[in-house]
């Protein structure tokens, strides 16, 4: 260990803590100093200050007196005590047009005037109300009996529907009936060519079956030299006749089967007819039952115009009779109270 540097190291340091402290000793003193002088200049301008506000302040009291100004009449405390009115009498001749000092309806006589108009006004409102009140009446009484009126109109109306609805559910109903009665005997008639069908089905299968096709009737194959001489290749022909009667009996399907579909036609075009008879019914009867609503709503709509054309003409002469019963002069008074 070299003790001597050592020693040098921490001399140096102590002498380098010392002039720093030195150093900031001074600042401080520095900063102590300028504050004090801040201070100093700072107390010295608040005097400058209030010594100069002092002195032109007395300047004003001694120089710049209100009475000198020329708008001093604009402020002065005492001009309603040194000021006359602005009129002694209505005759004042200070209180010219130019002046406009006096108008209509604020001469002297104010309060005896207003005091008359008010206990005429008071008449008038109670005479009104007492005309409003039997107005009123009136109107209730000519509300009621409408009323009344529309009550039993309206309970007309409802009747006519009821009847209306009655006779549609009646009509409904026969529409019904009749529908299920023609979906019966259609369903009978379905019934009857389903067994005829079935019945001619099994009539065909048993003469299939018991014909001489099927059970090989040894009569189709008689040869030319006898009964006992068979012709093998030929057993399932048939003769002339038999094919005649074949043909025969093929006809005669042919015709019934015709007669049962121009049956049927028949039937379907009568079930058709009938169908378009019974639409074309309802059809009118719905366009009568709309043109019958339709003269009822007119009718009802010429009733209420009449009845509403008649108020309305009740209405403008209770009007007209209530301000013909006003005198002109009161009639404008009141309207230019009503006005206000």
């Amino acid at each position: 260990i070299d003790k001597d540097a050592l020693d040098a190291q921490v001399k140096e340091r102590k002498i380098q803590e010392a002039a720093e402290k030195a150093e900031h000793e001074r600042f401080a003193h520095d900063m102590k100093k300028n504050d004090k002088l801040m201070c100093l200049l700072e107390e010295r301008q608040k005097n400058e200050i209030k010594d100069m506000n002092r002195a032109l302040t007395e300047f004003q009291k001694n120089f710049q007196k209100p009475e000198t100004r020329r708008e001093f009449d604009l402020n002065d405390p005492q001009a309603l005590k040194k000021d006359r009115p602005a009129r002694v009498s209505d005759d004042d001749p200070r209180c010219t047009i130019s002046g406009m000092q006096k108008f209509m309806g604020e001469d002297l006589n104010y309060d005896q005037r207003m005091k008359f108009q008010k206990e005429q006004l008071r008449e008038w409102s109670l005479q009104q109300q007492k005309d409003w009140k039997n107005a009123l009446a009136d109107q209730k009484l000519a509300d009621d009996l409408y009323d009344k009126f529309r009550i039993e109109l309206d309970q007309k109306i409802m009747e006519e529907q009821r009847k209306e609805e009655e006779s549609r559910h009646a009509v409904c109903t026969a529409t019904k009936n009749f529908n299920r009665i023609q979906a019966a005997e259609l369903d009978h008639k379905n019934n009857l060519e389903k067994a005829q069908k079935i019945k001619d089905d099994m009539d065909e299968i048993t003469c299939l079956l018991r014909g001489d096709f099927l059970s090989e009737n040894p009569d189709q194959a008689i040869g030319p030299w006898g009964k006992h001489n068979v012709l093998v290749n030929r057993w399932k022909g048939m003769n002339q006749e038999q094919l005649m009667a074949i043909r025969e009996f093929q006809k005669e399907q042919a015709l019934e089967k015709q007669r049962v579909r121009e049956q049927e036609r028949r039937r379907d075009a009568e079930w058709d007819r009938q169908c378009l008879q019974a639409a074309r019914a309802q059809l009118l009867w719905e366009r009568h039952q709309q043109r019958q609503n339709q003269v009822q709503r007119r009718d009802l709509d010429v009733v209420n115009a009449e009845l509403s054309q008649e108020q309305k003409a009740k209405n403008i002469y209770l009007k007209e009779e209530e301000y013909s019963n006003i005198p002109t002069d009161e009639f404008y008074a009141q309207f230019n109270t009503t006005t206000r």
